[in-house]
C-alpha cells in the first residue's frame, strides 16, 4: 500500500497512521492476554491458589462493569426522565391526563394508580377459600363474579381499580395465581363538591362529562406537559355556594336547587351548585335527580326576574324611560284573556314602579307596544333564545315559544311562556350589568378565548339598570338579600309550575338574579349571583323569601374572597328605609 492509500482508508479503532497502537488501546490488549492466558501460566507453574485468585478478579471485573451500566442507567432515569413521570417503562394504560385544579391551583382531579386483581385459578390450591379470603380483604368485590373466575380455566380479571391499602390487604393473603397490574385511574378528592362541573373521566383517558369532557383534548395535551390545566372556579366561592345553597334548599323543602357566581366583566365562572349532589365515586347510589347538572341543563320558566330584560329593552329603544307612565287600575285585556298582577296596585304608576312592584299589567303593556320584532331581537341579543355559550356538553338549548303574538309577548314580559337554563339567566344579567357587552359565561380561567364581546344594550341603559337593581333591593321586592355595605341589586321571580296543562301553585319556582356592587365604573369589578330554589315546600313560596336570604348570606361570605370593600351608599342616603319585605310582589299572577 502506498503513502497515498492511506488518505483513502481509515485505519481501525486505536491504530494510528503509521499502524501503531495507541497507549490505551496497547495497555489494553496488554491485559485482556495477561488474563487470557493466566489460567495456562498458574497450571503451568503448579500453583491453583493463583488459578483461583485470578477466576476471582475476572468475575469481579465482570459484575463490576454490569452493576457499573446499571447504576449509570438508573441515574439516567432519575435526573432526565420526563418531569410527569410517563416514560417508556410506565404502564402504557396511564391516562395521561392533567390534574385540573380551581384558578387558584387548588386540586380538583388528578391520577393515581389503581390495580387491577386477576386470578388464575390453575395455581390456586383451594378454591373455596380463597373465595371467603377474597371476600374478607375486598368485601366490594363481586361475589358472583369472583365465583365465576375461580371456576374458570384461564387467567381473568376479577376486579378493576383496586387501591393500594385493597392490593396489600389481597397481597397479605400470599395466595397462589393472583397478581397485579397497575392502572392510572382518576380521582376526585373533593367528592361531592363541585362534582357537576369537574364531571368525570373512563378509564380509557377520555372526559364523559363536565369539564372533562368540555376540555378533554386540553387537559390531556396538559397531562402530556406534566402540567395541570386551570378551571375559571374559585374553590372558596365554590365552598360557600355550595353551603347557603344547600342550607336554604333544606330550610325551603326544595325539590331542587341551582347556585351560579360569575364575573360579569370576564364571563369566567367562580362557582356553579346543582343540589342535590352525589359522590361521583358511589354514582349508582346518588338520588333521582341528582346527576343533573341544573344549572345548565335544567329548564325553567323564571317569573319576574324577566322583567329586567322587558324594561331594558324599553329603555333602550327610547320606548319607554323612568318616568313613563302606565295605567295599572285595572286588568290588562288582551282577547278573552285578562292580565293582573298578584299584588294589584290599582293605579297609573311609573315605569319605575311597574318594576319595583313587579308588575305584571305595566310590563305587558310594555312589551305589546315594542311588537314581536323587538322583543325577539332582544331576548336574542342577551342569549335567551340559544343554549348558553358555556364550555360545558350538557348545556342545553331553551324552549321558545312558536308564536309572538300579544298573548305570547305579554308571558314572556314577566317569565313565562319561554324555558330556559340558569345559565343562560346569569349570562343576560351580565350583559346587561357591565356595560351592555355580551361575554360568553366560561370555565376557562380568564374567560373564553378568541371572543369579542357584543354590544347588546347602550352603556346608559346599563347604568339604569344598574340603578333600578339597587332600587328593588333598598325600597322593592328584594330587601332580603341587602347584604350590609356591598351595594346589592337585584330581582325577584317566581313562576308557577306547569303541571298536566294548568299552572300549579303547589308546584311553584322562586328565583333571585343580583350583582354586587352596583356602584363604580361599567367596566369595574362586579360578580352576579343566581340562586334558583324548585318546588319548595314551604309558605311563602316566593323568590323574595327562599331566594334572596342566600344572595345575601353568599355575598356577605364571598365579598372578602373578591376584594370587594364594604361602604354606605348613595341609595340607602337616597332613599330612606326600604318597605317592609312582605310587600314582595314577585309576578306569580296571571
Amino acid at each position: 500500500m502506498s503513502v497515498q492509500d492511506h488518505r483513502y482508508h481509515r485505519p481501525a479503532p486505536g491504530v494510528d497512521l503509521q499502524g501503531r497502537l495507541s497507549p490505551f488501546w496497547r495497555g489494553l490488549s496488554e491485559l485482556i492476554w495477561r488474563l487470557e492466558h493466566g489460567f495456562e501460566r498458574a497450571r503451568a507453574d503448579a500453583r491453583p491458589e493463583e488459578d483461583t485468585r485470578v477466576r476471582i478478579f475476572l468475575i469481579l471485573i465482570v459484575f463490576s462493569c454490569v452493576f457499573g451500566a446499571l447504576a449509570v442507567g438508573a441515574s439516567y432515569k432519575a435526573l432526565f426522565a420526563e418531569a410527569n413521570g410517563r416514560g417508556s417503562g410506565v404502564n402504557p394504560n396511564a391516562l395521561v391526563r392533567g390534574d385540573l385544579t380551581d384558578r387558584n391551583g387548588e386540586l380538583l382531579a388528578t391520577n393515581i394508580i389503581h390495580y387491577g386483581l386477576y386470578i388464575d385459578p390453575a395455581q390456586i390450591w383451594d378454591r373455596d377459600l380463597a373465595y371467603r379470603q377474597l371476600r374478607r380483604a375486598v368485601p366490594r368485590i363481586s361475589s358472583e363474579r369472583l365465583k365465576r373466575v375461580l371456576a374458570s380455566d384461564r387467567r381473568l380479571i376479577a376486579l378493576t381499580g383496586l387501591t393500594p391499602q385493597e392490593k396489600a390487604a389481597v397481597h397479605d393473603l400470599a395466595l397462589g395465581g393472583v397478581t397485579f397490574e397497575p392502572e392510572d385511574r382518576r380521582a376526585y378528592p373533593l367528592g361531592t363538591s363541585a362534582v357537576h362541573l369537574i364531571g368525570d373521566a373512563d378509564t380509557g383517558g377520555r372526559g364523559v362529562s363536565g369539564a372533562e369532557l368540555a376540555f378533554n383534548d386540553e387537559i390531556r395535551a396538559a397531562g402530556q406537559r406534566g402540567e395541570s390545566f386551570p378551571l375559571s372556579i374559585d374553590l372558596r366561592v365554590q365552598g360557600v355556594l355550595e353551603n347557603e345553597l344547600a342550607a336554604a334548599a333544606i330550610k325551603a323543602q326544595a325539590k331542587g336547587a341551582v347556585g351560579i357566581v360569575t364575573d360579569v366583566q370576564t364571563g369566567e365562572v367562580l362557582g356553579m351548585a346543582s343540589w342535590p349532589t352525589f359522590n361521583s365515586a358511589d354514582r349508582n347510589a346518588a338520588p333521582d335527580g341528582a346527576t343533573l347538572n341544573r344549572a345548565v341543563s335544567g329548564h325553567y320558566e323564571m317569573g319576574s326576574v324577566f322583567k329586567t330584560f322587558t324594561v331594558a329593552a324599553g329603555l333602550d329603544t327610547g320606548r319607554a324611560d323612568m318616568n313613563t307612565l302606565f295605567d295599572a287600575s285595572q286588568a290588562f285585556q288582551i282577547g278573552d284573556r285578562k292580565i293582573k298582577d298578584f299584588h294589584a296596585q290599582n293605579r297609573v304608576m311609573s315605569l319605575e314602579e311597574v318594576y319595583l312592584h313587579s308588575s305584571n299589567i305595566g310590563t305587558s303593556q310594555l312589551a305589546v307596544q315594542m311588537g314581536p320584532d323587538t322583543m325577539r331581537d332582544y331576548f336574542r341579543r342577551l342569549g335567551l333564545l340559544d343554549a348558553s355559550t358555556i364550555e360545558l356538553k350538557e348545556s342545553a338549548k331553551p324552549v321558545v315559544p312558536r308564536r309572538w303574538d300579544n298573548s305570547t309577548l305579554a308571558s314572556l314580559s314577566f317569565g313565562y311562556g319561554i324555558m330556559i337554563t340558569p345559565a343562560q339567566m346569569v349570562q343576560a344579567m351580565g350583559a346587561l350589568t357591565n356595560g351592555g357587552r355580551m361575554i360568553p359565561l366560561s370555565l376557562r380561567k380568564g374567560g373564553a378565548r378568541g371572543v369579542q364581546p357584543q354590544q347588546v344594550v347602550t352603556e346608559e341603559t346599563s347604568r339604569t339598570i344598574l340603578d333600578l337593581l339597587r332600587r328593588n333591593v333598598v325600597k322593592g321586592s328584594g330587601g332580603f338579600a341587602d347584604a350590609a355595605g356591598l351595594r346589592v341589586g337585584g330581582k325577584t321571580g317566581s313562576a308557577n309550575k306547569l303541571v298536566n296543562g294548568r299552572y300549579d301553585p303547589s308546584h311553584a319556582l322562586g328565583s333571585f338574579a343580583a350583582v354586587f356592587p352596583v356602584d363604580g365604573p361599567l367596566n369595574g369589578k362586579r360578580y352576579a349571583i343566581l340562586i334558583v330554589m324548585d318546588e319548595p315546600g314551604t309558605y311563602p313560596k316566593t323568590g323574595a323569601y327562599v331566594a334572596a336570604p342566600a344572595v345575601k348570606n353568599i355575598a356577605d361570605r364571598i365579598a372578602g374572597f373578591l376584594g370587594v370593600e364594604r361602604r354606605e351608599d348613595r341609595w340607602r342616603t337616597a332613599l330612606g328605609e326600604k318597605v317592609p319585605e312582605y310587600q314582595d310582589v314577585a309576578g306569580d299572577g296571571l
